[in-house]
């Protein structure tokens, strides 16, 4: 869903590219996306976020076609992050997890929410070069 978004499934047909710099095209605007895609499970689904660049707002934004995939503006917040490379596997995720509790229960963070994964390569980056992130959002 998600991906039809970015590949132009919205109201003004407008793609969003993964990388930059972007060309445009006569038919459409492509938006040059920052990384981190965020990730965090709900209710059994994975919630999917991407970060839009800052010289966009949610009102430039195009509407998108599919009424699953929405657009918000999320307040700044602060992460209690733990860095890691290789290919995310949910055992992996659900590893660093733990590891990243622990160290925040011994630095008395108190999280404030459920783990997210952040992926900052493409799919073809070679596993052992892949850059993630699992985050957990802490109290001020």
């Amino acid at each position: 869903m998600l991906a039809g978004y970015i590949f132009g499934g919205n109201k003004r047909r407008q793609s969003i590219a993964m990388t930059a710099p972007v060309a445009q095209a006569p038919t459409s605007q492509k938006i040059a996306m920052t990384a981190p895609v965020t990730q965090t499970k709900s209710a059994g689904e994975w919630v999917v976020r991407f970060t839009m660049p800052s010289a966009y707002s949610i009102e430039t934004l195009p509407e998108p076609n599919d009424p699953k995939v929405h657009l918000r503006v999320v307040p700044p917040s602060r992460f209690a992050v733990l860095q890691f490379s290789g290919v995310a596997r949910n055992d992996d995720v659900a590893a660093r997890t733990i590891e990243l509790q622990e160290l925040a229960g011994a630095h008395h963070l108190r999280a404030i929410g459920p783990a997210s994964l952040a992926q900052y390569d493409p799919p073809w980056t070679l596993w052992f070069m892949r850059r993630n992130e699992v985050m957990i959002p802490g109290a001020p």
